[in-house]
């Protein structure tokens, strides 16, 4: 691997120094990572409930709006991450622009998360399979696919990238197939009749659940889009951040509208809100296999599930990633224990792979053993943090801006520049405060409160908080001011 002078010069080393991490992303691994980081179960089975709750207008208003701020979310990064690439992106600029503590809770929040999600995706898989092999055992298939994917990351960054990049192209694959078939459903070209907008105006349609309703599906869509932002993790490991970053933010955009929007659209055109089908989470009845099958496709389900699974592997690739990444990035910061930033030859993290594939996998045993009422609470836990996430991105480049301003810097020296700054970010925050804030409003509205409901969904707050202003006791940390924010112009991609 050559040097390589852009505006960020990387060190190359030789067999006697101390190993880096690898550069390994190419440009169509990161395009692909983007892409494919928002679609999972979210679109493939959860938007028919929205669409059931909302009716197809309020659907379509709140993905439509969720995935604007996420838009501006991710230019936000874009930004970040194309001037000081680092894989531990998002504690690593709340470190530097916003206060160390921040960095820190930001940090471990998400290096949990993820964890977490690597039980969520092997509980997933277990039912995903049963679904072809009834009787087989759960753990068979956990084991299995948590090799697969611990087997992508461990060999190297670029088998990291290469399963992602495979997994989002059938991802991607399947829904265009989806769009096709359903907008030749709805002219009637493909047989039958034209079905054009009439279940967009039938009954109460498009907004049958009111305000109430479409603000409940902006929670629901907000859960769908999370992941977007591990493009901006990925960053650290990419042949030429300065360039491929900019490239795939700037595919977000048409993304959020193509596979989301317009899917969206597709299925609220063809399937009445009012079928009852949309209620449900069985792949069975998922929203793309009712279309499919009215299509006369008779093997919809097995497709769908098959494409289903591929999701669910693709989310436990990246959050074993994206975790990991974390892990590492802390431990050079010394926000962790030292251990964790020890590379293998391959330029991988090993210790930490080793540490979240073991906590992912003890998460998902006591969802299988036991009661599984810690399971339960450690994924009420991370229920919001993906928007704790945004909101830190979003607080964390304001402050990049400012700073970099107050200290007399050019704009023109950024490789990337955030569409509508300071709408963007401002916007972004104040939209994951209100979810956040009011994601489970509904548990206050009764004659009796229902603490139980509201302890679940909120419980990743004051884990959050507690971390935050934790650390700042211990360490007497300070927000940082805008005249000492450090630029290194020099930042190395690896962060080492």
């Amino acid at each position: 691997m050559g040097l390589r002078e852009e505006k960020v010069i990387v060190p190359q080393h030789s067999g006697n120094e101390e190993p880096k991490l690898n550069r390994g992303l190419k440009a169509r691994h990161l395009t692909m990572i983007s892409i494919g980081g928002a679609i999972g179960t979210g679109l493939f089975l959860g938007s028919g409930s929205a669409i059931h709750a909302a009716g197809p207008g309020g659907a379509l208003f709140a993905y439509a709006f969720v995935g604007l701020m996420v838009y501006f979310v991710m230019t936000s990064l874009g930004e970040l991450s194309a001037f000081m690439p680092t894989s531990g992106a998002f504690s690593t600029y709340g470190t530097k622009f916003v206060d160390p503590a921040f960095g820190f809770a930001l940090g471990w929040t998400y290096w949990f998360n993820w964890a977490m999600t690597i039980a969520a995706e092997l509980t997933a898989s277990t039912m995903i399979m049963k679904f072809w092999f009834p009787n087989s055992p759960s753990i068979l298939w956990s084991f299995s696919f948590l090799a697969i994917i611990f087997l992508l990351n461990y060999l190297s960054v670029k088998g990291y990238g290469e399963g992602e990049y495979w997994f989002s192209f059938i991802k991607v694959s399947a829904i265009v197939i989806f769009i096709v078939i359903g907008l030749l459903m709805i002219f009637g070209i493909m047989g039958g009749e034209v079905i054009g907008f009439k279940n967009f105006t039938v009954d109460k349609a498009p907004f049958s659940g009111g305000f109430l309703g479409t603000f409940l599906i902006f929670i629901a869509a907000g859960f769908s889009f999370q992941g977007t932002e591990i493009v901006g993790v990925a960053a650290g490991e990419s042949e030429d951040p300065a360039k491929n970053i900019p490239k795939a933010i700037n595919s977000v955009f048409w993304r959020i509208l193509i596979f989301y929007v317009l899917a969206i659209f597709v299925v609220g055109l063809i399937i009445p809100y009012t079928n009852p089908n949309l209620q449900s989470d069985d792949v069975m009845v998922s929203p793309f296999t009712l279309v499919f099958k009215k299509a006369g496709l008779a093997f919809a389900a097995s497709l769908m599930n098959a494409v289903i699974l591929t999701a669910v592997l693709s989310a436990g690739n990246s959050s074993l990633y994206a975790s990991t990444r974390m892990l590492y990035a802390m431990a050079k910061e010394g926000q962790a224990p030292r251990i964790f930033a020890k590379l293998n030859k391959r330029g991988v993290p090993f210790a930490a792979i080793i540490l979240t594939t073991a906590i992912g996998m003890l998460a998902f045993l006591s969802s299988i053993f036991g009661d599984g009422i810690v399971y339960v609470w450690l994924m009420n836990s991370i229920g919001i943090t993906g928007f704790i996430f945004w909101l830190g991105i979003s607080v964390s480049h304001y402050r990049f801006r400012k700073a970099y301003l107050a200290q007399g810097y050019s704009l023109d020296q950024l490789p990337y520049r955030a569409k509508l700054f300071p709408f963007g970010p401002i916007f972004a925050v104040s939209i994951c405060l209100i979810v956040t804030l009011a994601q489970n409003y509904q548990a206050f509205l009764g004659d009796k409160i229902d603490w139980g409901s509201v302890i679940a969904a909120y419980l990743g707050i004051p884990l959050f908080l507690l971390l935050w202003f934790g650390f700042k006791f211990i360490k007497k940390t300070k927000v940082v001011r805008l005249e000492e924010c450090e630029f290194d112009f020099n930042f190395e991609k690896t962060h080492d």
